[in-house]
């Protein structure tokens, strides 16, 4: 059966359905986060889903439909983190495309380059917001420490935001790829072949 282009972009029933459901799992996830005061923010589950099962183009789009839904509802500021959402979004996508979210080990790799791509990307963005800070407390620590001690701003928000990063999205690539190993065969054929969803 032959597999469809990676970057194929088509709005079927099935990816309908799937960029809410991403976004209420980043949703539940951010919830989970917060009222167990965890240093993570698990708010990417529901887009690395999405983007295993539909590529990096759904992917992306759930990413940013979350970050715009936040935004309107909660924290203006998460309007510019979109892009943040985004990247995520089109690496892991890229990815599993490429084998990467086969096995556990390789989703942890996965994981590890997501939150490197996702540092870069913010950081620029928290230096213009918040002076170089994440507001996560491990991270602004870490941030603190090497402002004090006469690092670049640039360098000392990069840490700031890798040292979230890479448990955060090491966490949720891992928690996607189980949900993902543990949905029916049938309902992630019908992503690789690019089908629709008969019946909702």
């Amino acid at each position: 059966m032959e597999k469809k282009n990676m970057w194929s972009f088509k709005f079927t029933t099935a990816s309908l359905v799937l960029i809410p459901a991403a976004v209420g799992i980043n949703y539940i996830g951010k919830l989970i986060a917060a009222s167990l005061k965890l240093p993570l923010w698990l708010d990417a589950i529901g887009t690395t889903l999405a983007s295993i099962l539909a590529g990096p183009i759904i992917g992306a789009i759930s990413g940013a439909v979350n970050n715009i839904i936040y935004g309107l509802t909660a924290d203006p500021v998460s309007f510019v983190y979109a892009v943040s959402s985004i990247a995520i979004g089109i690496t892991v996508g890229i990815m599993a495309y490429k084998g990467w979210m086969d096995s556990i080990g390789k989703a942890i790799i996965t994981g590890l380059l997501v939150a490197l791509v996702s540092a870069i990307v913010s950081t620029p963005i928290n230096i213009g917001f918040w002076g170089g800070q994440t507001g996560n407390l491990w991270g602004d620590a870490l941030f603190a420490y090497l402002t004090k001690s006469g690092s670049p701003l640039a360098l000392a928000s990069f840490l700031d935001e890798l040292v979230v990063d890479l448990p955060d999205k090491v966490a949720t690539i891992v928690i996607a790829f189980l949900i993902f190993k543990g949905l029916p065969k049938k309902l992630t054929l019908l992503y690789n072949n690019n089908s629709e969803i008969e019946k909702l």
